[in-house]
């Protein structure tokens, strides 16, 4: 039986669970991007004579809001996009997923840098597993991939660097920083709407999309994406908190926008009681720390 639209007569291609609507194909789409739109001017106004670099793994997310950024600010003379992919070195996986990315690129005229681990830390990710270093891969290629991009959009002169992370992504982090006792981690959870010198300022249009939605909304609008798993991934504590949140989720709809919400509501509150440590720059790279060195470079020493 075809199930109609709840806001026309055509018929439904989803149903959104967490409010009880079906959405035909026009009508899901206007429902993504209106969300979007608003995250975005949220997250602060868009001023002339701006560069926004953007994050692009090859993913379904990061392909996505490319793809929605440039519809939405591409016509504008005065903002000059950016994509930026960060190449770890992960034989069989980041090169594979690097193709969407170059191609997505081409098609939309939007100047695409790479940077790798190898060529900025001196040692790939295949290397570093390689090791079997008791931290684990996850805590190396999270700290080296935010120097890289970091370090590369302050090179390009970047205003704010957009990144794919949506609903499940903020709520998974909250949940774990907050079971994990990092409240300061958690007060520094993005977007951000005012950074310290040296530190690129972050955009997240789709922390409030869950991820089956922007899977849809790639699908729909054709666009081509990587769609695997990091083999390193099993590794990560995330995946623990993944299945909490997807088993609250469809036990009680709408449980990830509660976690957001909860979180948005007393944000400026941890700001207050954990302000932004004063930072200097690192004496062997110059990037912002709060410790003699940065993490980065206290990594680099442990595994170089």
């Amino acid at each position: 039986m075809t199930v109609s639209c709840s806001k026309c007569k055509k018929p439904a291609i989803t149903y959104i669970r967490y409010n009880g609507t079906h959405l035909c194909h026009d009508h899901f789409i206007q429902y993504f991007e209106k969300r979007v739109k608003k995250d975005i001017k949220k997250q602060g106004k868009t001023q002339s004579n701006i560069k926004i670099g953007i994050a692009v793994s090859g993913g379904k997310d990061s392909i996505t809001v490319l793809h929605i950024m440039n519809n939405i600010f591409s016509k504008r003379a005065n903002v000059k996009l950016h994509a930026i992919t960060v190449d770890e070195g992960i034989k069989g996986y980041r090169d594979k997923s690097i193709l969407p990315a170059e191609k997505i690129c081409k098609k939309l005229g939007i100047t695409h840098h790479i940077v790798s681990f190898k060529d900025e830390i001196g040692i790939t990710m295949d290397e570093i597993v390689s090791k079997n270093d008791e931290l684990g891969a996850c805590t190396y290629c999270g700290v080296f991939r935010r120097f890289c991009l970091n370090t590369k959009s302050k090179k390009l002169g970047i205003d704010k660097l957009v990144t794919g992370h949506n609903l499940d992504d903020m709520a998974q982090s909250i949940l774990m920083n907050f079971t994990n006792g990092d409240i300061k981690k958690l007060a520094r959870l993005g977007p951000h709407t005012k950074i310290q010198p040296g530190l690129v300022l972050r955009m997240m249009p789709f922390r409030t999309i869950p991820e089956k939605e922007i899977a849809l909304y790639a699908i729909i609008n054709n666009l081509e994406f990587h769609d695997a798993e990091c083999p390193y991934a099993s590794q990560a504590l995330r995946g623990s908190f993944r299945d909490i949140v997807d088993d609250l989720e469809f036990k009680n709809p709408g449980t990830r926008y509660s976690i957001l919400n909860s979180y948005d509501g007393i944000k400026d509150l941890l700001l207050d009681k954990f302000p932004p440590a004063n930072l200097n720059k690192c004496p062997k790279c110059g990037e912002p720390t709060s410790q003699k060195l940065c993490k980065t470079c206290i990594l680099k020493k442990r595994i170089l």
